[in-house]
């Protein structure tokens, strides 16, 4: 079975080695890559790999800012694509997380009875106060999450889709596909609990669910742990990555605040630990491989200790530190309950 993952990335050169060799052990065969703008040594990371085989590594073609949709549009041309069984479409922060038979992809496929696509609830894992970054796996360090049937007051949560190459495709979404228009017949399509997905989600007759639909009893066979925060360093840079510019604006904790809910504990994901820290011990093995990581690993430090030398960078690492642990909604509802 042939199983391709797409991703767009921009300086996340510290991560890409945990990212490929945990989907290689759950079953992914091969991964396209699009970049853009990066300074930290992820282009040269990936082109090594790709020079190594499995990888295929493309200059995103966006124009303008919509980065992922034109790189969405464009991976449905290449062969990498057309030629897979399935298409799972992630981020580097994202790693599926399966609960049933040996923990790969094909198992998860077969308990789900060979659908046409299944989509995986978003679990989002707390900062856990980690302070400074780390050059070891992420799965390992952040263990902290929400109740995984409620985020910020939510019962829907978003998802993303692994899709089978019969799937009657309109265009690659990032969170899920878009069924073609005129189709006569509709996809098996289920959650991760082998259900089938609602109705509304699975035509998108309803905007507001287009992306997501009730988790609660959606995790049985597997969930998808996002590690958007990591490390408080590592969120500094990543928002320095992105394209606003917070010169003279007051900075926002609410994103931040979000996802740092550590209401619950999941430490499922281990169970892969170790098969994943030996592929990496593998991966690092090749003299290049180890020194590009490495080279992304200084870059990422450098930057980091670039931007709190900066007034601004300072002030937002305050607040991030000493930001409720109570996400927004939640933390509101007890004012107005009088309970705080």
């Amino acid at each position: 079975m042939r199983i391709t993952a797409v991703t767009c990335v921009k300086n996340e050169g510290p991560f890409l080695l945990e990212w490929i060799a945990y989907n290689r052990l759950i079953g992914v065969t091969d991964f396209l890559f699009y970049s853009n703008d990066c300074t930290d040594g992820t282009d040269a990371l990936l082109d090594a790999l790709a020079a190594r085989g499995g990888v295929m590594h493309l200059p995103n073609p966006a124009k303008g800012r919509a980065y992922q949709m034109e790189a969405l549009k464009d991976c449905a041309h290449q062969s990498i694509v057309q030629q897979a069984d399935w298409l799972w479409i992630a981020d580097v922060d994202e790693f599926l997380n399966i609960h049933v038979g040996d923990h790969t992809i094909p198992a998860l496929i077969e308990a789900c009875q060979n659908p046409q696509a299944i989509s995986l609830s978003f679990q989002f894992f707390a900062n856990g106060g980690v302070e400074s970054f780390s050059d070891r796996p992420v799965i390992d360090q952040f263990t902290r999450c929400h109740n995984p049937d409620i985020w910020c007051g939510e019962t829907a949560i978003e998802v993303k889709t692994l899709t089978r190459r019969d799937f009657p495709l309109g265009y690659y979404g990032a969170h899920r596909p878009f069924i073609r228009k005129g189709a006569d017949v509709r996809p098996r399509w289920c959650d991760g609990g082998g259900r089938q997905v609602p109705q509304k989600f699975l035509v998108a007759a309803n905007p507001r669910r287009i992306r997501k639909f009730p988790a609660k009893g959606a995790r049985q066979l597997a969930t998808l742990n996002h590690y958007a925060l990591r490390a408080l360093d590592s969120y500094l840079v990543k928002n320095d990555r992105g394209d606003v510019n917070r010169e003279n604006r007051t900075f926002d904790d609410t994103y931040w605040r979000e996802r740092n809910d550590p209401a619950w504990e999941d430490r499922s994901i281990l169970r892969l630990l170790p098969a994943l820290q030996a592929a990496l011990d593998e991966m690092k093995s090749d003299p290049e491989i180890a020194r590009l990581h490495a080279d992304c690993v200084a870059r990422h430090k450098a930057r980091r200790d670039e931007l709190l030398a900066q007034p601004a960078y300072q002030a937002m690492r305050a607040q991030l530190q000493k930001a409720s642990p109570l996400p927004p909604q939640e933390e509101d509802m007890l004012l107005r309950l009088g309970l705080m």
